[in-house]
């Protein structure tokens, strides 16, 4: 019997036609691990159930946040990196993996989740952070981070805070990895937005070498809701995203969705 590591991201659990999705989420196996590479929901009871659920079904589940965790209203008890404290001390409750954690490996391979958040870096050439978003909004073209996440946080400083945070323990690892974030680790996937002004709100410059560094097999995360595979210097990077309904309809996701990242034919690393 195979064990079989599975990746998702992008379920959007407050969407009703989604539900059903999410709850198609099953192991072939009960020894079986899953990825959720973030934008579980906005509120973080939600975050949890839908989380709990789906470890009452896998082995293990390694959970990363993504954009829509980390949304936060004027009236939220928790905002900003508050929020994220409160979404990894429930989530760690329901024995479920989070970027604070030890890294766990999976025949051999360790599996890194990672926090990298994003600092406007993926602009055009020669545009200042402060150029590049009024000439988005110039365009009514805006993400909710700005009014959701930004105001509560510095979201670029935050954003190095964790880069720094995540090499320091990266570079403890030996051996193969397999790295997972929410937003993208490298810029290609955006260039096929149908806005490109989007891709400020989509990651940053500064993890482009990791894949090679950390020497990942794969790269797996969300956001986009793009799903497929994109190869950078021959590893490839997968978004794994489910979406909204009105994009998994129209073009489908990634087949087999669940994305099988691994499959090992005997026992794995705990």
């Amino acid at each position: 019997m195979s064990t079989t590591l599975w990746a998702v991201s992008d379920l959007h659990g407050a969407v009703k036609a989604n539900v059903a999705r999410i709850d198609d989420i099953q192991p072939e196996d009960p020894s079986d691990w899953l990825i959720v590479a973030g934008d579980v929901a906005e509120r973080t009871d939600l975050v949890v159930r839908i989380l709990g659920q789906l470890r009452e079904r896998f082995a293990k589940v390694i959970w990363v946040p993504g954009n829509h965790e980390l949304f936060s209203r004027s009236t939220d008890r928790f905002q900003g990196r508050e929020k994220y404290t409160e979404l990894v001390e429930a989530i760690r409750e329901i024995g479920v993996l989070t970027p604070e954690d030890p890294y766990p490996t999976f025949g051999g391979v360790t599996l890194v989740p990672l926090f990298t958040l994003y600092d406007y870096s993926f602009r055009g050439p020669g545009m200042t952070v402060e150029q590049a978003v009024q000439a988005a909004h110039d365009r009514q073209i805006m993400m909710t981070d700005e009014f959701a996440i930004a105001p509560f946080v510095d979201v670029r400083a935050w954003c190095w805070d964790r880069l720094a945070y995540s090499i320091k323990r990266l570079s403890l690892i030996d051996g193969p990895t397999v790295l997972i974030n929410h937003w993208p680790l490298v810029q290609e996937p955006t260039l096929a937005m149908r806005h490109p002004e989007i891709a400020l709100w989509c990651g940053t410059r500064h993890t482009r070498t990791w894949a090679e560094r950390y020497h990942a097999q794969a790269v797996i995360y969300g956001h986009l809701h793009m799903p497929g595979i994109t190869e950078v210097a021959g590893i490839p990077h997968v978004e794994v995203s489910l979406g909204y309904p009105r994009e998994w309809e129209r073009h489908g996701h990634l087949n087999p969705w669940p994305y099988p990242v691994m499959r090992l034919g005997g026992e794995q690393d705990a």
